[in-house]
């Protein structure tokens, strides 16, 4: 197949979060097994600035953005053999960020339509176009209603990813015709319509072919009120082309037997090495050097979605317990001054490390025994994956893909690959962390038999694709 996605940010050119992982990384994959695969992002002065001597320049044309004329470059480079190009324009992209300004409605309008225009000009039509959140969200909408007359497109099939249902993409409704060039017809009757704004993510859910999102439980979860932010409603109308497929992690990059930036490799048949982590990351962060306390580690942006507020309010009685906590992130002010706090008042069990550390990261991922990661809300999470590679067990809030990726352990059968609790609440979290340190303390083999089922999980894109290639096919 001639697969193509389009997306605002992919690794390892931009990224920002979880969107940036998978653009780098499902492509790769599914060159792997005979497809032809494309990916089309923004030209971004950071990409300019770390691989412009490695791009090359395609073609250039003009695209109609509304009434203005805008210039559209067109940049390639091969990587994996992954063909990705990039849509220049200085005016749009040369920013000093991706995201976040006043006029991202008109600089993603533009995107789109480069994008589209572009297809017939390098000659890559796709039989799949593979859209990514609300910045891509029009494209199959334009596809359909403004690209129709195009012969070449009319075979295509569109697919749109929800990476997070929070940012739609809400605008007025005059930008159908400012700057898509299209009349108000499919606003009026309402199709376009949410909230009395124009909504992007609606309009991909309505028009694309196949609508997917990060996780099987998230995919429930948007069709109801609590996790839909107000558009569960259409997910409920258009639930027969709705499905969850978890993403993958780069297995080859996140590997305990090799991974650079350990102290030592380890192993699922060899985990000696593990012990020599702790007591490296032990003197690193400035905890006493013990192995025979459980080591706690948390690798996040502090926010409430992640569940922190929970975990603030809960420290002082988490303490009381025999244990360290590590935590690496940033995130609210609130949260970096609490961890903070406890780090000066309780020296001896809490390092507070607000930065972001990617060395770092992978040690406490190599050298943890627990894993936190309460989030209010998950779509998919890729940090209890990455913690279960390193036989590090994450305790999990029960939800979204952190319900599909992590088994609770069950002390009858002696099976599961981490600890939940789907109460979310601090009562739930301080109870289900007093049971996995019983687990630590007193059920040793036990302890050793999960982190070998957390270890033996597959979580590759390898294997992660297939299911998303299998979507293509059924289209």
């Amino acid at each position: 197949m001639k697969i193509m996605f389009v997306a605002a940010e992919g690794a390892p050119f931009a990224k920002t979060g979880g969107l940036g992982d998978v653009i780098g990384a499902l492509p790769k994959s599914l060159v792997k097994n005979g497809n032809e695969v494309a990916v089309v992002l923004p030209y971004y002065d950071s990409i300019d600035a770390k691989f412009g001597d490695e791009i090359e320049d395609v073609l250039y044309f003009y695209v109609d953005v509304g009434w203005r004329r805008q210039y559209v470059g067109v940049k390639k480079i091969v990587r994996d053999q992954v063909a990705f190009y990039f849509v220049d324009n200085h005016d749009y992209f040369f920013r000093g960020h991706i995201y976040g300004d006043w006029d991202d409605g008109e600089r993603f309008a533009f995107f789109q339509l480069a994008a589209l225009e572009m297809m017939e000009k390098i000659e890559f039509i796709p039989d799949v176009l593979h859209v990514h959140d609300y910045h891509t969200a029009m494209i199959p909408f334009l596809v359909k209603e403004k690209y129709h007359w195009i012969k070449a497109y009319q075979g295509i099939k569109t697919v749109f990813t929800i990476h997070n249902i929070e940012f739609q993409g809400q605008f007025e409704p005059g930008m159908l015709g400012n700057l898509f060039g299209v009349g108000d017809e499919r606003y009026a009757d309402g199709t376009l319509r949410w909230n009395d704004a124009l909504n992007w993510m609606k309009a991909g859910v309505l028009y694309a072919d196949r609508v997917t999102t990060v996780s099987p439980s998230y995919a429930e979860e948007i069709q109801t009120p609590e996790f839909g932010k107000g558009l569960d409603q259409i997910m409920r109308m258009e639930a027969g082309k709705l499905s969850g497929i978890v993403n993958g992690i780069d297995t080859e990059l996140l590997n305990p037997e090799t991974d650079p930036y350990l102290e030592a490799h380890f192993s699922i048949d060899d985990l000696s090495g593990k012990a020599k982590n702790k007591e490296a990351l032990q003197k690193r962060v400035g905890l006493p050097v013990r192995d025979d306390v459980p080591l706690i580690g948390i690798v996040s942006r502090l926010t409430d979605q992640k569940g922190f507020n929970l975990v603030v309010n809960e420290l002082n009685a988490m303490l009381q317990h025999d244990l360290q906590l590590v935590v690496l992130g940033t995130g609210y002010a609130d949260f970096e001054n609490a961890f903070s706090w406890f780090g000066l008042h309780y020296p001896d069990k809490v390092s507070a490390n607000i930065t972001f550390d990617l060395e770092l990261a992978q040690q406490i991922y190599g050298a943890c025994d627990l894993f936190l990661m309460p989030s209010a809300f998950e779509p998919c999470g890729l940090s209890q994956m990455m913690a279960m590679r390193y036989g590090t067990l994450p305790l999990v809030h029960e939800v979204g893909g952190l319900r599909d990726t992590v088994i609770p352990y069950n002390p009858l059968e002696k099976s599961g690959t981490g600890f939940g609790f789907n109460n979310f609440s601090g009562y739930w979290l301080n109870n289900t962390l007093a049971f996995a340190l019983d687990v630590y303390y007193n059920h040793k083999e036990d302890w050793q038999a999960i982190q070998r089922n957390a270890m033996s999980q597959d979580f590759s894109w390898d294997t992660a694709s297939l299911v998303y290639e299998s979507l293509y096919k059924e289209l």
